[in-house]
């Protein structure tokens, strides 16, 4: 408790509480933009906090990691075009309530809802840390790597499209991390072509902004003439009464439970999260048919879930090292830029880090309900900004970025060549989750599956004969084989 309130008065200070501050604003605004996702704003500002304290970099990472999930639903309820993915299911009943003249109100209750499962998301996040970051210390060699391959298969299972395309993508990640020093070789360089370049194998940030910047890009610039119908606007209702409070008490406690669970669950992300909150709420109601004509119960259970699952996808990264979430993937890239290995050494090690990340969530958390319930008038015109004005800049700035790691330009034809490769994999149905966090995952697996091979003199037995790897191959397999299951018994009953 001690090292939290240190937590609390370092982050109220003038420079991370205005980090904060214009994080989340950043983070509202940018997912309020159609077009521009978290991912690709956090990875646009990671270079610009390479000569910040690591402390303060974070707190202004989380707070844009905040505030863009929260506001994608402005989009979604105005537009019909969800700001961020994690936005997809308010569309459903934010734009039908929006369109009978009652945009305040279904804002006002989307808002709400975010700010709760914010909150609730927070209290697990404090709570369950550093317990399973204690336990984490206990794993070896063999439990990382069957947690992390448990990871991939998670995240593949889950991704949108088909569960073959999901490990496509996931293994192409892992391929893409391979080139560079063999680090169980003697320091030899593999897979760099003679390429001298390649020698440090290929940059996690120009990768990183080229997957989700450039390929976002090339998108945007491909559908420019896309027109989206608008919905007037007006801020009555904006706050929710004592009445609505009571009514959708429950609804929000259990979504943002929802959430915060799946949140935890290694590469799932709040899309998949206010599904499941969704559907949970419509099974649960009362009057199931209004869901999809403007039911409030829907647009609470679809904001609760998705901000609650910031704070839960927050834990893993904190307690084990495993991303939570794509844009947690980059937050890991953020700590070994800085020179911070993630894991459960973090709270040893680095706890005023760690502590910096709780208090800086909890704050993005407070100051999203305070800008977006004041200003979201404001914000909503922003989003009617024609790209065309919006897009040269972003490029801009991905150049930039993708440079000034190492003033190498090679950086940013890295970056160039992965838009495109994002594009295509976009275009091609293949998500792009996997392919990340595989990139990240992969040189913790190959560096664990290594160490644990050369304690046991090459014997792979561990991974069934010790009991958590075990238990985490176990999973592993059932939910390779689950989906092919049902598919082959869907095809049987018909």
């Amino acid at each position: 408790m001690e090292a939290l309130f240190q937590g609390f008065f370092h982050i109220l200070t003038p420079v991370p509480l205005l980090l904060v501050l214009l994080g989340t604003s950043l983070g509202i605004v940018g997912g309020a933009i159609p077009g521009i996702t978290g991912a690709m704003m956090i990875a646009l500002t990671l270079p610009l906090t390479f000569n910040m304290v690591p402390g303060n970099a974070l707190a202004l990472l989380i707070g844009m990691y905040v505030g863009a999930i929260s506001g994608g639903l402005i989009t979604a309820t105005l537009m019909r075009m969800p700001g961020t993915p994690a936005a997809v299911m308010t569309t459903f009943d934010g734009y039908p309530m929006a369109r009978d003249g009652k945009p305040g109100r279904a804002l006002g209750l989307g808002i709400t809802a975010s700010f709760v499962g914010g909150m609730v998301s927070w209290v697990f996040l404090v709570l369950v840390s550093e317990p399973l970051s204690d336990l984490a210390t206990r794993f070896g060699p063999f439990e990382y790597f069957t947690l992390v391959m448990m990871a991939m298969v998670l995240i593949a299972s889950v991704s949108q499209g088909s569960m073959v395309k999901g490990l496509l993508s996931g293994a192409l990640g892992m391929l893409v991390a391979m080139p560079g020093v063999d680090p169980a070789a003697g320091g030899f360089p593999r897979i760099t072509w003679d390429v001298m370049y390649l020698n440090g194998g290929l940059g996690l940030l120009p990768v990183l902004i080229g997957v989700f910047a450039v390929s976002q890009l090339i998108a945007d610039i491909v559908d420019i003439d896309r027109k989206v119908k608008r919905t007037k606007f007006s801020t009555k209702g904006i706050l929710m009464s004592l009445k609505d409070w009571k009514d959708q008490a429950w609804n929000m406690i259990r979504s943002s439970v929802i959430g915060t669970w799946i949140g935890i669950l290694p590469g799932i992300g709040a899309n998949i999260g206010s599904i499941v909150a969704y559907t949970t709420a419509k099974n649960m109601s009362k009057t199931p048919e209004k869901f999809g004509t403007g039911s409030e119960e829907g647009i609470v259970a679809s904001e609760a879930a998705n901000n609650a699952t910031v704070g839960g996808a927050l834990i893993p990264l904190i307690a084990m090292g495993i991303p939570g979430s794509v844009i947690d993937a980059i937050l890991i890239g953020a700590l070994m830029i800085h020179g911070i290995q993630p894991g459960p050494t973090l709270f040893l090690n680095n706890p005023e880090i760690v502590y910096a990340m709780i208090s800086s969530c909890l704050l993005a958390n407070l100051l999203m309900y305070g800008i977006m319930t004041s200003s979201v008038g404001k914000i909503s015109k922003l989003m009617f900004t024609p790209r065309a004005y919006v897009l040269p800049p972003i490029l801009v700035f991905c150049v930039i970025g993708s440079f000034a790691i190492n003033n190498l330009f090679f950086d940013v034809w890295i970056m160039l060549g992965f838009g495109i490769f994002g594009f295509f994999l976009e275009r091609s149905k293949v998500p792009l989750g996997p392919f990340v966090i595989g990139f990240v995952l992969a040189p913790i697996a190959e560096s664990k599956l290594r160490s644990g091979l050369m304690m046991t003199a090459g014997d792979f037995s561990p991974i069934i004969t010790r009991p958590l790897p075990a238990c985490f191959t176990i999973i592993s397999v059932v939910l390779l084989i689950w989906p092919f299951y049902q598919e082959w018994r869907s095809g049987k009953n018909n």
